[in-house]
């Protein structure tokens, strides 16, 4: 029964029904966590046993518009068999408010379209460069590498450094915010382009010290914590939602290959998961999933987000 009716639900208006109830439950969250700027973290993800060989079909690939602050996945848009994520993420940004909001995106949505849409519906960004934008990252590179020569002196730079020491291995995080410099790129490329970033993670495990450094290019004005807090919030996409949609939800495994129903389902998962993090009980997702299937009162709290 619930296959049929699957197969009959166009995903895109099945997923708009939702969203109205999404966006109550982000705004319900927002005024009792007291957060300031929301940052919206944009990713794709594979359901990698979803593809049918013999029909052609590939392996479904969606992105998610992530409120990590809030425990909410606010749109999910589907990339087409002919398209990637660089015209999947301007569908779902639509999808969602930006108003107020700070958008991060990994270097595959480092475009001057998406940055001047997430302006344009009010939002900042922060978004990361890599090889896509060869020319921009390499002169980033070049100069935050020139100024560590005198140690960011001569610029008028900010620094953030974070230590996190625990069970696990020992990381530092070192953050530098500085204005664009004109030499770099001229902001009329960039619609609101003001600020240039570094992020530098030192990680010590079991005595082997291993270092990343990752470049930014943002809308937002100094302010070198929230830049900070922005570049460290986008990874809640991954460990927040992903990793559990594949750990406790098994979605990797499914082996869904109708089109519609597999995206469906994928934006089932991805509500589901946000109606348990609402649930104010400090146990497990897995828990939580199988006491809604034992407990129906537990079931109705999740549902409605309330406490009997």
């Amino acid at each position: 029964m619930f296959r049929r009716v699957l197969i009959a639900l166009n995903p895109e208006p099945f997923q708009r029904c939702f969203h109205t109830w999404i966006s109550g439950l982000a705004e319900a969250a927002r005024k009792s966590t007291g957060v300031g700027r929301t940052i919206l973290s944009v990713d794709g993800k594979t359901a990698r046993r979803s593809h049918d060989q013999a029909k052609g079909l590939k392996a479904l690939h969606a992105v998610s518009v992530w409120a990590g602050d809030y425990g909410l996945t606010l749109a999910q848009t589907a990339c087409t068999e002919k398209s990637n994520e660089t015209t999947a993420i301007p569908e779902a940004l639509k999808l969602v408010n930006c108003k107020g909001a700070i958008i991060t995106i990994d270097a595959m949505g480092c475009q001057k379209a998406i940055a001047s849409q997430i302006v344009e519906q009010g939002g900042d960004y922060v978004l990361a460069l890599n090889g896509n934008h060869e020319k921009l990252h390499h002169a980033v590179k070049e100069y935050v590498d020139a100024q560590l020569d005198d140690d960011f002196k001569s610029i008028p730079a900010r620094r953030h450094m974070t230590e996190e020491t625990g069970y696990g291995p020992e990381e530092r995080r070192i953050y530098v915010q500085m204005p664009l410099p004109k030499e770099i790129v001229s902001p009329h490329e960039w619609t609101g382009l003001k600020t240039i970033g570094v992020a530098m993670l030192t990680t010590v495990k079991n005595g082997k010290t291993t270092s990343d450094v990752r470049y930014f290019i943002s809308s937002l004005t100094m302010g070198v914590k929230e830049f900070a807090r922005s570049v460290r919030g986008h990874w809640a996409i991954e460990n927040s939602c992903h990793w559990i949609l594949d750990m406790v939800f098994r979605e990797d495994e499914s082996r869904i290959r109708q089109e519609w129903i597999r995206e469906s389902f994928a934006w089932l998962n991805k509500f589901t998961l946000s109606l348990l993090k609402q649930h104010p009980t400090k146990q497990s997702i897995a828990m939580k999933r199988r006491r809604c299937a034992w407990n129906e009162e537990f079931l109705w709290e999740v549902l409605t987000n309330s406490i009997a």
